[in-house]
């Protein structure tokens, strides 16, 4: 009876572990190339001049976006809580004059974003809310530009929150050079970090900017939001922009996360990258224990009920010096 309760509980948590470890979200995607029609087409939509080029090995945004289709929740569990994020992508822009260059951008499903005069495509009309990652080659005096090569963290205004020249770390945006792109925002620490390198490097250790968002404030209903890639380039521009790969994904906060922004020069100098764990890491570690404490449990029991069998129940032998004599009548 006691193997068969704990089969079950073994086979219970193994179901556990299994649908766990499944992708059941919507808000996350990974496209290496663009040419399986059918898979780009559920997943994302191309507005202004967008369109797919070189048999489906980039998109070309020189003035347009591409906007992933399934809104995505930025809020989870109960009681509510804020997620993480996390995406990836590559480009490549040529040089060229009168090109604004490259945006990732969050926004809500309410709002009218893009109205394709602005910068990047994006409507800077007051309250209108966005969270953006910029790749300017345009340095523009009225967003307080410090040049034509920059990246710069956005909130609801093109000036930017933070912004760092790439030509300090050796880059060019529109040297025509393939460039991927790291962005992670974490929500426990509300610090979001860009990482930027060649095309086959590896991701930085340490991020190439930072800022400290606290997207609860800016959004702190559970509405559906939207995450693109967008540039605007004027019609007499010569700048080309490619999208070569793209991909994204949202994770929960551990409850167990600090809920304070980290001191980022606390961990400077270390030489290696600061990991954060994540939930459903911590979620698998503590399935596995319970397996494999469910598994040694019931291998002991029957270990156990073995040897009892074994010996326990086993009729006792008399030794062969008190062994009984038999009678021998006369």
């Amino acid at each position: 009876m006691a193997l068969k309760q704990h089969f079950i509980l073994l086979c219970f948590f193994t179901s556990c572990f299994k649908s766990l470890t499944a992708d059941t979200t919507n808000s996350s995607f990974t496209l290496k190339t663009f040419g399986q029609r059918s898979t780009f087409d559920s997943l994302l939509s191309l507005y202004g001049g967008a369109k797919v080029v070189n048999g489906g090995q980039s998109l070309q945004l020189t003035t347009g976006r591409v906007i992933y289709k399934n809104p995505i929740k930025f809020y989870s569990g109960t009681p509510k809580k804020l997620v993480s994020f996390s995406t990836y992508f590559e480009f490549s822009m040529t040089s060229g004059f009168h090109g604004d260059g490259l945006a990732f951008v969050v926004f809500s499903g309410r709002d009218d974003l893009f109205d394709g005069n602005g910068s990047f495509g994006v409507s800077n009309r007051g309250g209108v809310k966005f969270l953006s990652v910029e790749f300017d080659t345009l340095m523009d005096d009225k967003y307080k530009d410090i040049n034509g090569n920059h990246v710069g963290i956005d909130l609801s205004s093109f000036v930017s929150l933070k912004v760092v020249n790439l030509s300090s770390v050796d880059l060019g945006l529109n040297s025509g050079t393939r460039l991927q792109v790291w962005i992670d925002y974490e929500a426990g620490s509300r610090r979001m970090e860009v990482r930027v390198n060649k095309f086959g490097e590896n991701r930085p250790v340490d991020p190439l900017l930072f800022g400290e968002i606290d997207i609860s404030k800016i959004w702190p209903e559970n509405d559906g939001f939207f995450v693109g890639l967008s540039s605007f380039n004027g019609n007499d521009s010569s700048q080309r922009c490619n999208v070569y790969s793209w991909s994204f994904k949202t994770r929960q906060q551990p409850d167990w996360m600090h809920s304070d922004p980290l001191d980022p020069v606390g961990f400077k100098g270390k030489g290696k990258e600061i990991k954060v764990h994540k939930e459903n890491d911590c979620v698998l570690w503590i399935v596995s224990a319970l397996i494999l404490g469910i598994g040694f449990g019931a291998l002991g029991s029957f270990v156990g009920m073995l040897m009892w069998t074994v010996f326990a129940r086993r009729r006792p032998i008399a030794p062969e010096e008190n062994a009984v004599k038999p009678v021998v009548k006369v």
